[in-house]
């Protein structure tokens, strides 16, 4: 049975690559907001616009870099194109003049849409495909996208807000660097040939490219926007209609040009499986969100940040708070590793549904945490940093349930020709999660905070419900596929 625990060495060097990739993205997140509002001088509102634009917007273009990745390039080097675009963008974000700051979160969303997707399928790569140890190998995965996580806020947030915005979005740049030069250094010794060649390779790269241009030009033409620009005066309107059709065009041509094999019906059940828990996984994270926004104007108006140490006087940077969700996954995650297994082997494992529901029930209890501080502070005062610690606690504990389980999930269910393409799929509830949370946070300064929180409260419990109720006919749809 031990044999089943002892997990490919590859994973390892995955686990420190992601590591290093996420750091540089909590990073620049933890500033994010807070930088808008005191450095950029924007609005609450807009600033929230903006965060909920790029925390979308970050995870559509997975769907464009695992399409080529699977028809063009292969995992490999579209995590190689990733990294360096995200280290570019990072740096970019040093320099103060908004230009700058805008163009930096297109190389973000760019390198994310290649890096993104391609890491976890090659994480998926490395297991056979009935390997019981996968759902615990992605929860290992998983903590070192907290592990970096968990430190970049401490690191970031103090050269940010305690020294300058810029060297705290330096840093960022520094921890892609790093991940990117311990993955060209590991790949070939420890990944063998495991996502190397595309897994069905196309010759006619005008459409990747004309793909990569017409989305280049949305974010453009989106970043005038969302700089205030009235960006209809600087197009005419003639070339949105053509940037709608080139992106029609391209993606018809995409999946007309698709594999000869045709998709049997299992495997179109255990799609549409897929897409149904990428709808319902809207719900977790346009409220989980809400960290990098109203959570951390919470922490930064309304939370009691000083310390007192024998007599020293500390207040602690809002950004810190963001360390608390991937603390707690580092703390946790070998526990539910473990837990999994252990379960699996004694067939009391719950299903991939039922384990998603409880997270979005345990995210709803953790809203409930924040209704009781909002009214704790109506009623006096700035609180204590204890109930975010508590409101974090719970939050982690259902994305323990849901995130990880899910990027294994799509690895077992998608056919192998779709592998990227789908986990750049799965992403795409990140996509409504970040312009559903980012309008949702831009209403915090005009609402009554109670009534705010119970909102993400009574959804999160809602989408658990529905999701119970539904899982006799996923299960059944999965065909096998626990």
């Amino acid at each position: 049975m031990s044999v089943h625990k002892n997990h490919p060495k590859g994973l390892f060097l995955l686990f420190f690559v992601e590591m290093w990739e996420r750091f540089s993205y909590y990073g620049m997140r933890a500033l994010l907001m807070l930088y808008m509002v005191k450095f950029l001088m924007y609005s609450t509102e807009k600033s929230a616009h903006i965060y909920g634009w790029y925390t979308g917007v970050v995870y559509l273009t997975p769907l464009l870099g695992g399409y080529i990745a699977d028809r063009y390039l292969g995992q490999r080097k579209s995590i190689v194109v990733g990294g360096t675009l995200m280290a570019l963008g990072h740096f970019a974000m040093a320099f103060p003049p908004a230009p700058f700051f805008f163009g930096a979160m297109i190389l973000l969303i760019l390198g994310n849409g290649f890096f993104k997707p391609n890491i976890s399928t090659v994480v998926g790569k490395l297991y056979e495909e009935n390997d019981p140890r996968r759902d615990a190998g992605f929860t290992i995965f998983y903590m070192g996208i907290n592990l970096g996580a968990m430190f970049s806020p401490l690191i970031c947030s103090t050269l940010g807000e305690k020294v300058g915005w810029h060297w705290g979005f330096g840093a960022a740049g520094v921890g892609m660097v790093l991940g990117l030069a311990m993955y060209l250094w590991g790949q070939k010794a420890l990944l063998g040939d495991k996502g190397m060649k595309p897994a069905a390779p196309q010759t006619d790269y005008w459409v990747p490219i004309t793909m990569v241009t017409v989305t280049v030009l949305i974010l453009v033409a989106s970043a005038f926007q969302m700089n205030g620009y009235d960006i209809k005066g600087l197009l005419p309107n003639w070339v949105y209609g053509l940037a709608a059709v080139l992106v029609l065009l391209g993606m018809a041509y995409a999946y007309a040009s698709k594999p000869k094999s045709t998709l049997t019906q299992i495997e179109k059940q255990r799609l549409a499986v897929i897409f149904i828990m990428v709808f319902f996984c809207i719900f977790f994270w346009s409220a989980f969100e809400q960290a990098g926004s109203s959570l951390t104007l919470f922490a930064d108006q309304e939370t009691n940040r000083w310390i007192n140490i024998f007599g020293w006087h500390w207040q602690f940077p809002a950004g810190y708070f963001q360390s608390l969700n991937p603390f707690f996954i580092v703390l946790l995650a070998p526990f539910f590793s473990k837990m999994w297994i252990n379960l699996g082997e004694t067939g009391r494992e719950p299903s991939s549904p039922t384990k998603f529901a409880i997270g979005l029930g345990l995210l709803a209890i953790g809203f409930v945490v924040m209704i009781a501080a909002a009214a704790s502070y109506q009623k006096y005062g700035p609180v204590s940093m204890v109930w975010l610690v508590g409101a974090y606690l719970f939050h982690t504990l259902g994305e323990l349930c849901l995130s990880p389980v899910g990027l294994s999930l799509v690895t077992k269910l998608a056919p192998a020709q779709f592998g990227s393409l789908m986990m750049g799929v799965w992403f795409l509830s990140s996509v409504a999660a970040g312009f559903v949370g980012g309008f949702f946070a831009s209403g915090y300064d005009s609402m009554n905070h109670m009534k705010f929180f119970m909102i993400p409260t009574a959804t999160g419990l809602g989408a658990a419900a529905l999701l119970l109720a539904m899982t006799p006919k996923l299960k059944k749809w999965m065909h096998g596929i626990h």
